[in-house]
């Protein structure tokens, strides 16, 4: 489980991205992996799930 901060999510489109704590990586993530409903700037856990870009952040909650 990986900790991060929102970074970026449009609502409307339905994605944005997800900054982790520890690395500073940025990963996508896509609405259908959000546990929670998230906000830019919100502190979030999360998994790491390989898609057709590179890592998505999935099982995305509030922290």
């Amino acid at each position: 489980m990986n900790t991060g901060t929102i970074k970026f999510f449009n609502e409307t489109k339905g994605f944005g991205f997800v900054k982790d704590n520890a690395s500073g990586q940025e990963y996508f993530v896509h609405v259908s992996g959000l546990v929670d409903k998230v906000k830019e700037n919100d502190e979030v856990t999360f998994d790491l799930q390989e898609g057709r870009k590179g890592l998505n952040a999935v099982n995305v909650k509030l922290a």
